[in-house]
């Protein structure tokens, strides 16, 4: 005789709804808690109860009553449970996502200053000795004032100390007319017109510049001029709005 095939297993998919189990438990005490009453009351209304029978009605009422409440305080308490376990996941997710994002930065920054050593300790053939190498803006908010941050850099040779001056010059326009404006007269940081510098790696200016009321700013042009031995000149243009837009 041939073997009897089994029958191919059937798998059912539920869908899972969180809290389900709970909400139904919650409707059924409500209706058990009613249907109990309703039946109660009609027997009373109909009167075919002796006092013995009413009194032990009674009774079992009272005890199915407690029981019906030690349910729904026990499916209250799952509630509670549920919902504070999720706000506690939550909670926890959002931490975690902030780590994340904290990590994130910092990581992303120690990749710049990693990039940033790098380029001057084994830099490429055309970008070799003093460089402008970034300038950064930031709001200072109460006072309206821009906080400012120009690197320069000595790229390749760092064996001896480049030294010279750097003047920073802030180009845009008042009343319709191009107009430049000289860092020492923005900034109260800043005393001269060249900016002294000396180092060997890299050399940061750093300060704080009022725009005057009524200039719109376009550019910012720093020009740094090494002197001695290491005599060259390095040049960058920095557009105010890519400076300021973040």
């Amino acid at each position: 005789m041939s073997e009897r095939r089994r029958p191919a297993e059937e798998y059912v998919v539920i869908r899972h709804r969180p809290g389900y189990k709970i909400r139904r438990t919650l409707i059924l005490v409500a209706f058990t808690v009613v249907a109990a009453a309703a039946g109660y009351t009609a027997g009373l209304a109909k009167g075919g109860f002796r006092f013995s029978s009413v009194q032990a009605s009674n009774e079992v009422l009272e005890d199915e009553l407690e029981t019906l409440r030690g349910q729904y305080r026990e499916a209250r308490q799952q509630l509670v449970n549920l919902e504070r376990g999720r706000a506690i996941d939550q909670q926890a997710m959002n931490e975690a996502r902030r780590t994340i994002v904290e990590l994130e930065t910092r990581i992303s920054s120690l990749k710049s200053d990693l990039t940033f050593y790098k380029n001057i300790m084994a830099p490429s053939e055309v970008s070799k000795g003093l460089q402008v190498d970034s300038l950064a803006l930031s709001p200072d908010h109460p006072s309206g004032a821009w906080k400012f941050k120009l690197v320069l850099t000595q790229v390749g040779n760092n064996k001896s100390y480049i030294s010279g001056v750097v003047a920073v010059n802030v180009i845009g326009m008042r009343d319709e007319e191009k107009e430049v404006i000289a860092l020492r007269d923005l900034s109260q940081d800043i005393d001269d017109l060249g900016i002294k510098f000396r180092f060997r790696f890299f050399q940061n200016v750093e300060g704080t510049l009022v725009l005057p009321e009524g200039f719109e700013p376009l550019e910012v042009q720093v020009v740094a001029q090494a002197q001695g031995r290491k005599s060259s000149q390095a040049e960058r243009t920095f557009d105010w709005d890519e400076l300021t837009e973040s």
